[in-house]
């Protein structure tokens, strides 16, 4: 009987990409008809549901693997990679702010603003929060780490597939977060490599967007990009992250065979 993770990798692209441009199709077809008002998060959802469906004959090993996320080495280090990258997150965005307040003409292309009291409201309503925070980490995660790295690192070289697989995952994201999200991508492409567990990336990402929609939440006047103290400890701190963060990916992807 296969393991959680190895059935993870006898999942096909043409699977994938078929299951995605399904629901893609539907949801273009039924918004665009106006038949009924068919939700993004609603793609999240369904593509679960067919990961649960693929995975349904080898959850005693998922019992396993999501014991071992927790074990208290590797733990620390996720924790060390979510805080690290929530920084660098900030920094990107106020970098992103910057540029846009230096060339105005920028901001109908890119079409980004910084809007804390927007994310609040959403964060407000529950289906939002778990879409975000709970939805979004465990399907991307499949996507991204649990089918396309695998899957493309059987084609090119492993590090080529990080690089190419966290692209395309920057790629989903705004202005202002696209580097973020590259960073972070190549950071949960090595978690993934080192522990052979598709839940240590699910559980990282889950922690990323729990702090980050908190922080928002709790950061309801915009304190973190309208007081020039707090913006300069933090660009400092998302400074340091960076190089931090730099370091161990470097280091990281020239040990990978």
């Amino acid at each position: 009987m296969y393991s959680f993770n190895e059935k993870i990798k006898n999942i096909t692209l043409k699977e994938l990409l078929t299951l995605l441009i399904a629901l893609f199709l539907i949801y273009f077809a039924l918004n665009e008809l106006k038949i009924l008002n068919f939700s993004s998060v609603w793609i999240y959802f369904f593509i679960i549901l067919f990961f649960t469906y693929k995975l349904r004959d080898c959850f005693s090993s998922f019992k396993t693997d999501f014991r071992n996320v927790f074990a208290k080495k590797l733990l620390k280090n996720i924790l060390i990679v979510v805080v690290l990258n929530i920084f660098i997150s900030y920094g990107f965005l106020y970098l992103s702010g910057f540029i846009l307040e230096a060339f105005p003409s920028l901001g109908g292309i890119v079409n980004f603003t910084i809007s804390s009291g927007y994310l609040c409201h959403s964060l407000m309503v529950v289906g939002g929060f778990i879409a975000t925070v709970v939805v979004s980490p465990i399907s991307e995660e499949l996507i991204f780490r649990g089918v396309l790295f695998n899957r493309i690192k059987l084609i090119v070289p492993t590090v080529i597939s990080i690089l190419i697989v966290s692209l395309l995952f920057a790629a989903m994201h705004s202005y202002g977060n696209i580097s973020a999200a590259f960073i972070f991508a190549i950071c949960m492409s090595i978690l993934y490599l080192k522990t052979d567990n598709i839940l240590v990336p699910i559980f990282a990402h889950f922690l990323n967007n729990l702090m980050a929609e908190t922080i928002v939440f709790v950061d309801s006047g915009s304190i973190l990009f309208t007081n020039g103290v707090v913006m300069g400890f933090v660009s400092i701190l998302a400074v340091i992250s960076f190089i931090v963060i730099l370091k161990v990916i470097i280091k990281e992807l020239n040990n990978i065979k």
